[in-house]
């Protein structure tokens, strides 16, 4: 298991000593859809879900979720976060809300799971404020698709 940080050389799970490794500016972004009827996302722009402003809860909610990422995902070190951005925009189709996450910080680990939970926690919170209209929505595609500094360096999905 040696590729493997999380695991102890007896297979145990461990949270990884990241007290050596050097303190670098980090970013990291994520995407994910929630799709769903036209109808619906016509009532979420309309204001027309009983429960709310979907879209702003949902940014909120997000935020909250990042914030939140070590009491969700054991071995997740606690960071200090120093921004947090959730962004949804209602695609061209009116059949999905597209939703990204940005997290940065100074520190000695990286913020992908930080920037993938604020995207399935917003997708979520769509989920539950719109579900009495639309129980078929479908939440789809949560993945990382940028993340800079560190010692592994940049990445960029293709």
């Amino acid at each position: 298991m040696a590729e493997f940080t999380h695991f102890d050389s007896e297979g145990n799970a461990v949270m990884v000593d990241v007290s050596q490794k050097d303190v670098t500016e980090r970013t990291a972004t994520a995407k994910g859809t929630v799709f769903m009827q036209p109808e619906t996302l016509a009532k979420i722009v309309a204001g027309g879900i009983k429960k709310g402003d979907v879209l702003g809860v949902a940014q909120l909610a997000g935020v909250m979720g990042a914030k939140k990422t070590p009491d969700l995902i054991p071995l997740c070190h606690p960071l200090a976060l120093t921004s947090v951005k959730v962004e949804l925009v209602c695609d061209a189709d009116n059949t999905a809300i597209e939703i990204t996450a940005t997290c940065k910080l100074k520190g000695r680990t990286g913020v992908e799971m930080e920037a993938l939970t604020a995207v399935s926690i917003a997708a979520l919170t769509v989920y539950d404020m719109c579900k009495a209209v639309d129980r078929a929505m479908r939440i789809g595609d949560v993945r990382l698709i940028h993340k800079a500094g560190g010692k592994s360096g940049e990445f960029n999905a293709n």
